[in-house]
């Protein structure tokens, strides 16, 4: 029964205009059909520690499986491209899950996870499997632990550019709390020195969450407390603005392959992505990019994400680099990064389902800490950011 529900569902969500561009309904259609199948063979499996997979004939076959939600393009073009590559004893297909037994069956060796930030649920679900020996990608349990205020704080320290960035006290108090709750909480904050060291121009965001939701570009005190004022109970970061002459994103897979797309996110969000991607304006900077998100994407042990550049004085600031679910809708990005980003993680699936590898099974950031840590100044770094590290802001 489960099944005919699931292969309902997909004809609806089919009916609904659920298919992207060159991608007709009938292979959705046949990706649901063959999640079917898969569940009925997966009767034949034995119930144990490594059922990552289901019978084909004879053989066992590892699953990769794709956990999505309002996405139309990325997830069918990706599960067509790993099983157009014919890996011996590999197929992919959609999740299917319903309600989860704490000693569940392990289904999957392998799922790419592009929704749980959105559903609890299927967070949930995706800890049980990862206990069980799948490889989730992203890991999880370190995705719900992490915000953008800590990555800022961990870049700084690993040497990585960041702009000055503060984290503020909730406007209103979260739901459940009063003023006694709060009897830690310095009051009056010294906002002039928190203006003082971040610096205007400044964006007031979130210090998680993305999508470009509650992000403010604030040019004064005045400015800010406007907008500060609205944003109810989130907790919110200001960080300074960087007048950047370039801007990139740059798609990371696998903690070893990086794509540098030309961005501009000034534009609205389908033209964002710059035609022809232009490359950096030298290769100095070209490689201090690719450096960079790779030494962030390996220390917070992500295997899919993407990584935000604004460049000014010909030093890359990393803006944004908490993506564990980024965007890869053919609308979006275009044909040319769409190709290789669906390229890149359908290797990189299949190696972790031949392999078993998981990069992220051991979140190393510590590790990088126990270096040398990171000048006052770095070199090229503008004056007023070495000023402001060091607390001299001019008044």
């Amino acid at each position: 029964m489960a099944g005919d529900q699931w292969l309902v569902f997909g004809e609806n969500a089919l009916q609904r205009g659920f298919r992207g561009p060159g991608l007709q309904g009938s292979f959705l259609r046949d990706c649901f059909a063959s999640r079917n199948n898969h569940f009925a063979q997966d009767d034949k499996s034995q119930n144990n520690a490594e059922n990552t997979h289901f019978y084909l004939g004879d053989e066992f076959v590892k699953k990769i499986g794709i956990l999505f939600g309002m996405e139309n393009t990325f997830p069918p073009a990706l599960v067509e491209k790993i099983n157009s590559m014919k890996v011996d004893n590999v197929a992919a297909e959609f999740v299917q899950v319903g309600g989860i037994r704490m000693d569940e069956p392990n289904k999957y060796a392998v799922i790419i996870d592009r929704i749980s930030q959105d559903i609890p649920f299927y967070r949930a679900y995706l800890k049980n499997a990862a206990l069980h020996g799948t490889i989730v990608v992203n890991n999880p349990f370190w995705w719900t632990a992490d915000d953008k205020f800590f990555n800022y704080a961990l870049a700084h320290k690993l040497g990585v550019a960041i702009p000055p960035t503060v984290i503020l006290p909730h406007n209103k108090h979260p739901e459940g709390t009063t003023d006694r709750s709060m009897r830690n909480l310095i009051f009056p904050l010294n906002w002039q020195e928190l203006f003082d060291y971040v610096g205007f121009p400044a964006f007031l965001k979130p210090y998680s969450g993305g999508g470009w939701k509650h992000v403010y570009h604030v040019h004064s005190p005045e400015e800010f407390f406007q907008h500060y004022n609205q944003t109810g109970d989130l907790c919110m970061t200001l960080q300074h603005g960087v007048v950047f002459e370039e801007y990139y994103r740059c798609y990371v897979v696998g903690q070893e392959k990086v794509h540098i797309m030309k961005y501009d996110p000034r534009l609205p969000h389908h033209e964002r992505y710059v035609k022809g991607n232009p490359p950096p304006s030298s290769e100095t900077l070209r490689a201090r990019i690719e450096k960079d998100a790779l030494t962030l994407c390996k220390v917070l042990g992500y295997d899919l994400n993407t990584v935000e550049f604004a460049v000014e004085g010909g030093v890359p600031y990393a803006i944004d680099f908490l993506n564990p679910a980024p965007d890869a809708e053919i609308t979006s990005v275009g044909q040319e990064n769409f190709d290789w980003i669906v390229n890149a993680v359908a290797e990189m699936a299949v190696k972790m389902a031949q392999t078993g590898e998981d990069p992220a099974r051991e979140l190393r950031w510590a590790s990088f800490l126990a270096g040398t840590p990171p000048k006052e100044a770095r070199k090229g770094e503008p004056k007023w950011v070495a000023e402001r590290k060091r607390g001299k802001a001019a008044k």
